[in-house]
């Protein structure tokens, strides 16, 4: 009995230096770079660049392994001293306008900017023309003298 609780003892003891042990050592996660304004350069960039590989995400959000690479490149460049605009400027010029989240209106992309509000005015005509061409069809017109003695003769089989 006394073997058992001292062998109890013992694993507590243990178990508590092993968990002060790792308190001690733990720390609050840093930045991959010490200088903050790269690290708020490279965030701040990779909300503006789409994951080439996601397509639907940020640079940020993504966790795909070219998103990665992505990161480590405009954390390069922002050590490098490059500005915002030059980073996007040479990632557009590899990879195109589609690397930024948030593509610029111009004749390349016009049609990815204006298209959807082509499509709603269309369609919201094609629905108003339809709605007309029913009214058209479904207003009564005169019955010929066929019709009403076909109409007639029915309403007397009836009766």
């Amino acid at each position: 009995m006394l073997n058992k609780i001292s062998l109890v003892i013992t694993g507590l003891v243990f178990f508590g230096l092993f968990a002060l042990t790792n308190s001690i050592n733990a720390e609050e996660a840093r930045p991959m770079q010490e200088n903050v304004v790269i690290e708020q350069q490279v965030q701040r960039l990779s909300e503006e660049l789409r994951c080439l590989v996601c397509q639907n995400q940020t640079l940020a959000d993504s966790s795909a392994p070219l998103a990665e690479d992505l990161r480590k490149e405009v954390r390069e460049m922002a050590t490098k001293g490059m500005s915002d605009k030059a980073i996007i400027d040479y990632l557009v010029t590899r990879y195109g306008d589609f690397v930024r989240y948030r593509p610029p209106l111009n004749l390349a992309t016009a049609l990815l900017w204006i298209g959807p509000f082509v499509l709603l005015i269309a369609s919201a005509v094609g629905f108003v023309s339809m709605l007309r061409r029913g009214r058209k069809l479904s207003a009564e017109a005169p019955l010929s003298q066929d019709e009403a003695r076909k109409v007639a003769e029915l309403l007397k089989k009836e009766s």
